[in-house]
């Protein structure tokens, strides 16, 4: 089976690796020439709605899917007409709003903190006084790693918070004082089997995904985050992987925000679990049995940000593993991560705190 993707980052790179030993070819569709994913597939150089480009993954494909949030939904609308894609345009376009998001969660009884979509000043001040400071601002559309985000405090900020946003479309969401964040990275197949990983603990810095730890020992909240996915999962048909990422407070949970493709949280499961989530979504889009979740022991995830270490140092660290994704070193990308593994919480928390010794 020969499947496309669109976007050909390290997402992409790392479901074509999953997929070979499958039996699975791959076309990736991407603009910039040396695309992670480019690598290990064959590569079409151009937009992501490029009708052209389009046309020939098309001709190409047996099914297709995405890497990231961004690809323009009309686009896969359009493509899907020629060849099955997964996850839908629906879904995708949901994500890619993050009102549309909220009101999606309201919709299904998912609890998510109090917000309210604003178009301009007027509305978000108004707003800010209706939800209450502290706030944070963010654009409905784009935006990640905490880029387009504004902290409000005091109704005074709001001028700035909008100017800093460059007058965008945007919401606003009432400030949770959460525990911690956790995400359950979840899956359907076409034939609407479901399954879903461990729930994973997760640990940001400056507004970007440091480190991911799995299993998160809480059943009661393991069982409360796949009651409330499920829903969304048959709301939209869902095929594929998905993630979710919750706030936790008071012993319950709170939905953020979601992303219907594989996702940075779920990179653990490459070595930490029986079959990584990147198998498990080409399982899912490719109609095949869903593969099995379970987590060998503990295992984490930590993100390399702007550069990498040095992968000798990394690989000296027994059940330590390095991903490089090929790409060059800039301020707040990500290049690379390192999975890891051990037999007692308290002994992969040691590996943790040695890869954080060679990456400060």
């Amino acid at each position: 089976m020969i499947i496309g993707i669109i976007g050909g980052g390290q997402l992409a790179k790392m479901m074509v690796l999953a997929g070979y030993p499958l039996g699975q070819e791959f076309i990736v569709l991407d603009p910039l020439p040396d695309a992670a994913a480019g690598r290990v597939a064959k590569q079409l150089i151009g937009a992501y709605d490029d009708p052209a480009m389009l046309a020939e993954l098309a001709r190409t494909a047996d099914v297709v899917t995405f890497d990231f949030e961004n690809v323009p939904a009309n686009a896969v609308r359009n493509l899907a007409k020629q060849v099955p894609v997964y996850p839908s345009a629906e879904a995708l376009a949901v994500s890619q709003d993050r009102c549309q998001e909220k009101e999606l969660f309201t919709q299904l009884k998912v609890p998510t903190n109090k917000y309210a979509c604003v178009d301009n000043l007027a509305q978000l001040q108004a707003a800010a006084k209706e939800i209450g400071l502290p706030a944070m601002l963010k654009t409905r559309r784009l935006g990640y790693d905490g880029k387009g985000q504004q902290f409000i405090t005091a109704i005074e900020q709001t001028g700035a918070a909008w100017q800093s946003i460059a007058e965008q479309p945007a919401i606003l969401e009432s400030f949770i004082d959460f525990e911690m964040e956790v995400s359950i990275i979840a899956m359907r197949g076409r034939n609407g089997e479901i399954a879903f990983y461990p729930l994973v603990h997760n640990t940001h810095r400056d507004g970007i995904l440091r480190i991911s730890k799995a299993p998160f020992p809480d059943v009661a909240l393991q069982k409360q985050a796949e009651k409330l996915v499920t829903p969304i999962l048959e709301h939209f048909n869902y095929v594929g992987v998905l993630a979710v990422e919750f706030f936790v407070k008071d012993g319950n949970l709170l939905a953020n925000e979601m992303a219907p493709r594989v996702h940075n949280t779920g990179h653990w499961t490459i070595e930490g679990a029986s079959v990584s989530q990147f198998e498990n979504h080409l399982r899912a889009i490719c109609d095949l049995p869903l593969g099995a979740t379970d987590v060998h022991s503990h295992a984490a995830m930590i993100n390399f940000i702007s550069e990498l270490p040095p992968a000798e140092s990394i690989l000296a660290i027994p059940g330590c593993h390095f991903h490089d994704y090929g790409k060059k070193p800039r301020p707040g990308r990500k290049v690379g991560h390192a999975t890891l593994r051990a037999s007692l919480e308290s002994r992969l928390q040691e590996k943790i705190s040695a890869i954080n010794k060679l990456l400060d």
